[in-house]
């Protein structure tokens, strides 16, 4: 028997009982909707969770902290026994460009700075020398104007979009955290003061003179090209936000010029409190070629005496829970499609019965036995393929809805709008795995068709 026979035979026999037919149809669209959009929930908050982790930072990336700043240290597997700070230069950076799997060493310096501007003003904002092109490379947006670019003989420097709202008015006490009010300040255009001796500024307005010694001076103002501000609004975080960018060669020669012998916040000091001659970085970012190999690298590099940390281990865990979640949700869709696949099984037995006599007179007529096993097994994967396709096309519909409402209730309740993701691969899958239950389901009612005795069969009524 041909194949085309086959299958157009199988078809027909489906249709002769319309009313089973669709209500066993019926049981694996419900299975596969069942299966598909509880697996797409579980995809889809995993997903959400890694787009809501790289916001806050790279994926693929270990942070390296300057061991003398303990602020910023983090005791780690790994870490070496020894007392020697090293600090971060760039030999640390040639030191670690060279280690296996790592693609690039981005260094950072940082300096806490006041920002002044008529009324108002916003201590301790922190502002960030970065390499050129850096924040490009790693997805930055902009509202408005460029990034910044090192050595035009004056320093450019891009607003984080949650700047504005650390800036406030001291006489009034308004601002954004104190009555929801944004400084009514353009970034863009308004002359912004940058104050980078914070100490030597509160001990001009609040130290006073010491008896016999010398006032207080103020420290210098500076006031910088604006080059941009990064898009999003005052609640539109990233790790960008709250930050200010500039080139890192110029806040380097900007910081020897204004902190000359004396100590630079955020930087190490020798054994007696002075100040080195050279400026350290405060952090280098290492970034692997995959996440694979972010907590293998952070322990290598604890292991040579830096002070390295990453969200690896947290990541590998909030995935290994996210698996359990849709091994959970997925096993649930899976019970539907069991009962399914029983319905399948009666009627395909259901069918034998009623064609006995049908079955008898193939065989007589000399039928190879394999076709009348393959008869059933197409008509039961025919039923699994049209109840897979009918219950894709649902489960499409229902994950749409439930997006809608996730992006609906998204500001209240804090939900994505993409909870339920449908990738085209868990589509493909749940087709095949359709047709093959449906398969395996109508295998031993074929089976007992195959073993019908002819003569049996035709005596049958």
């Amino acid at each position: 028997m041909k194949v085309l026979d086959l299958l157009r035979l199988s078809t027909s026999n489906l249709f002769k009982r319309k009313m089973r037919t669709i209500l066993t149809v019926l049981g694996v669209t419900i299975g596969v909707a069942s299966i598909v959009v509880m697996i797409s929930l579980g995809l889809g908050l995993s997903r959400s969770l890694t787009e809501e982790m790289s916001s806050y930072g790279s994926l693929t990336s270990v942070t390296v902290e300057d061991s003398s700043n303990t602020y910023y240290y983090y005791e780690d597997e790994g870490s070496s026994n020894t007392t020697e700070e090293k600090h971060l230069d760039d030999d640390a950076i040639a030191e670690l460009a060279a280690l296996p799997n790592v693609e690039q060493v981005v260094p950072m310096l940082r300096m806490d700075v006041m920002l002044k501007s008529g009324a108002y003003e916003g201590n301790y904002i922190t502002l960030y020398g970065v390499p050129d092109g850096y924040l490009e490379s790693q997805g930055a947006e902009l509202a408005q104007g460029t990034f910044p670019v090192g050595g035009n003989g004056q320093m450019q420097v891009l607003y984080g979009n949650q700047v504005l709202s650390q800036i406030y008015n001291p006489k009034t006490m308004s601002g954004y955290w104190y009555d929801g009010t944004m400084a009514d300040l353009d970034l863009m255009n308004d002359t912004i003061f940058f104050i980078l001796d914070q100490e030597a500024y509160w001990n001009f307005q609040y130290g006073g003179t010491p008896e016999g010694g010398e006032a207080p001076k103020m420290p210098k103002k500076h006031i910088f090209e604006t080059s941009g501000i990064l898009a999003g609004g005052p609640d539109d975080y990233n790790s960008y936000s709250y930050n200010i960018y500039c080139n890192i060669d110029d806040l380097k020669a900007l910081i020897k010029k204004e902190f000359k012998n004396r100590t630079i916040p955020n930087q190490p000091t020798t054994a007696t409190g002075k100040p080195y001659k050279e400026i350290f970085y405060n952090m280098l970012y290492v970034y692997t070629d995959s996440m694979d190999h972010v907590k293998e690298l952070q322990t290598t590099i604890n292991g040579m005496g830096y002070s390295a940390r990453s969200d690896a281990e947290w990541i590998q865990q909030q995935q290994t829970t996210m698996g359990y979640i849709q091994l959970v949700l997925g096993g649930i869709g899976a019970v539907s499609l069991l009962v399914a696949a029983i319905g399948i099984t009666n009627t395909m037995m259901m069918s034998i019965y009623e064609r006995t006599k049908e079955i008898g007179i193939m065989k007589v007529l000399g039928c190879d036995m394999r076709n009348i096993q393959g008869m059933f097994l197409v008509e039961a994967g025919c039923i699994g393929f049209i109840g897979g396709v009918v219950g894709l096309i649902i489960s499409w519909i229902l994950s749409a809805v439930i997006n809608m409402l996730a992006n609906t209730m998204g500001g209240e309740m804090g939900l994505s709008s993409n909870i339920s993701y449908i990738p085209p691969w868990l589509a493909l899958v749940s087709l095949v795995f359709a047709v093959l239950v449906g398969m395996v389901a109508g295998f031993f009612p074929s089976l007992r068709a195959m073993k019908l005795s002819p003569l049996a069969a035709i005596r049958n009524e």
